[in-house]
């Protein structure tokens, strides 16, 4: 009933972690709380965990709605990703955080830092060739990593020092730069062969 797959499971949660980056994030935070504003690990967490798996199963209806597959889905996605990577390998601003600032667990912490814009493109696009038990356990555990990092920043912050968390923010692009093209090309490869077949 479930093809749980350890290989897959670990595949996911590490293009997981370079999207959510709650490493790289931590400064954010600090900040965050520099300005009295109170961040509640276990709600954040929860909160991120449900909107992302209510999000795995609710996406794809959303994109039928649209007329749009989930092929092509995943090729937009992959595109998604490639900026993002380039954003945290050469340190440039593409996606500009312009939302409300009024709170500070559910915004901008849960939304958009961790499950924003660029986990719901990469539910949907792993979606597209990963089982639904595989992507929830990768995210669970995620989710367990962002609570450790939320709870406890003033040790992350100790631990990593700031050239640890700018060397992990670079490592991770590269990653995720490798991953969005095998998705650009996999799922690309599919649509191709699917026109041509018609």
């Amino acid at each position: 009933m479930f093809n749980i797959d350890f290989l897959e499971i670990v595949s996911i949660f590490i293009v997981l972690f370079a999207i959510i980056d709650a490493t790289g994030s931590v400064p954010i935070f600090l900040n965050l709380r520099s300005q009295d504003k109170e961040i509640n690990a276990a709600q954040a967490s929860i909160y991120s965990f449900v909107i992302l798996i209510v999000f795995l199963f609710v996406g794809e209806w959303l994109l039928n709605l649209f007329q749009v597959d989930l092929k092509s889905f995943a090729v937009a996605g992959g595109l998604v990703l490639l900026i993002i990577s380039v954003e945290m390998i050469f340190g440039v601003e593409i996606f500009k955080n312009d939302g409300p600032s009024e709170s500070s667990t559910l915004v901008p912490v849960v939304f958009p830092l961790i499950a924003g814009p660029g986990s719901f493109t990469t539910l949907l696009s792993m979606r597209a060739q990963s089982d639904s038990i595989n992507i929830i356990i990768a995210v669970f555990l995620n989710m367990v990593f962002v609570y450790f990092v939320l709870r406890n920043l003033d040790f992350v912050k100790r631990i990593m020092g700031v050239g640890g968390v700018y060397i992990m923010r670079k490592i991770f692009g590269v990653i995720l730069l490798a991953i969005s093209v095998r998705l650009i090309t996999d799922n690309m490869s599919a649509l191709i062969q699917l026109v041509s077949s018609k």
